[in-house]
């Protein structure tokens, strides 16, 4: 199915599938969600992920290499919106929330690499049954027989060349209609959900297959494919992971359309994680 942000009813329809706060709602009941990421070199893509997240979640908990734990706490003066965990309560939290967030920011190489395969690993050793969303660092060091592993389908966010780097496939020079089959494929044997990042993105459950086209070269940011990961692990923490993954690729490409507007091409990461729960509102309200 191909969504296309100009198709208003259309984007109206799909993103009115996803689920409402419940006006009798308690503390918790809206989504919690953890963001394991970061790292000496990338302090601020963890940020982003975890400042979009706390738009629609009720809570957010950070965890973060020991390197980059001390640059996000004397970022607190900023993001006041979630909790910084220890280290040694990791674990706890990986329990109590929704979604477990994994790789934004992270290293791929050295120390802080290492500690995101292990981290990688661990998880889904000892928790096979929690809602993963796997994105930049995590998906370069990860391998993906472990993504068979996990009783609840994971949802990976790659872009093409992060695609190869963890399925061997190379799609980057294929058709729309040959990409569109590799990862219906792909998502189905490892069972699994992928959103592929492109100009058209490619979202796929390994059974449906839906393809959103919009927005412009403003989102050629480095940090959108970081707001696009928090985004899919906050929606999925109150609906079924595939509308909640296409949800974010319409959100985040009709952003994009509604920033072109008043600044052209440039827009910043901020504008467009103050923009998103705008371009929800108006879509869903």
């Amino acid at each position: 199915m191909l969504i296309k942000t100009s198709d208003t009813n259309l984007v109206k329809t799909f993103l009115s599938k996803l689920t409402l706060p419940k006006h009798n709602s308690h503390k918790g009941q809206n989504g919690r969600v953890l963001i394991i990421g970061g790292s000496s070199l990338f302090h601020s893509a963890s940020l982003w992920a975890a400042e979009i997240a706390s738009h629609f979640v009720d809570m957010v908990h950070y965890s973060s290499t020991v390197e980059n734990e001390k640059i996000f706490l004397s970022l607190k003066k900023k993001f006041r919106n979630g909790m910084v965990i220890p280290k040694e309560k990791l674990m706890e939290y990986v329990k109590e929330d929704d979604v477990i967030l994994v790789g934004p920011g992270m290293m791929r190489e050295g120390k802080e690499g290492e500690y995101a395969l292990n981290i990688v690993k661990s998880l889904i050793e000892s928790f096979l049954e929690k809602q993963y969303v796997f994105d930049a660092g995590a998906l370069q060091m990860m391998k993906p027989e472990w993504l068979l592993q996990l009783k609840t389908p994971a949802i990976v966010t790659p872009h093409q060349k992060e695609f190869e780097k963890l399925f061997g496939i190379s799609i980057l020079d294929r058709s729309l209609i040959e990409k569109e089959k590799i990862v219906k494929e792909t998502a189905k044997k490892y069972k699994i959900i992928i959103l592929l990042k492109a100009i058209i993105d490619i979202i796929s459950d390994g059974n449906e297959v839906y393809l959103v086209e919009g927005g412009n070269s403003g989102l050629t940011k480095g940090g959108t494919g970081d707001i696009l990961a928090g985004l899919t692990a906050a929606l999925s923490s109150t609906n079924p992971t595939l509308i909640s993954s296409v949800s974010s690729s319409i959100l985040l490409k009709k952003t994009g359309d509604k920033l072109f507007q008043s600044k052209g091409y440039w827009y910043n990461i901020g504008n467009i994680i103050e923009t998103i729960p705008e371009v929800l509102k108006e879509n869903i309200l």
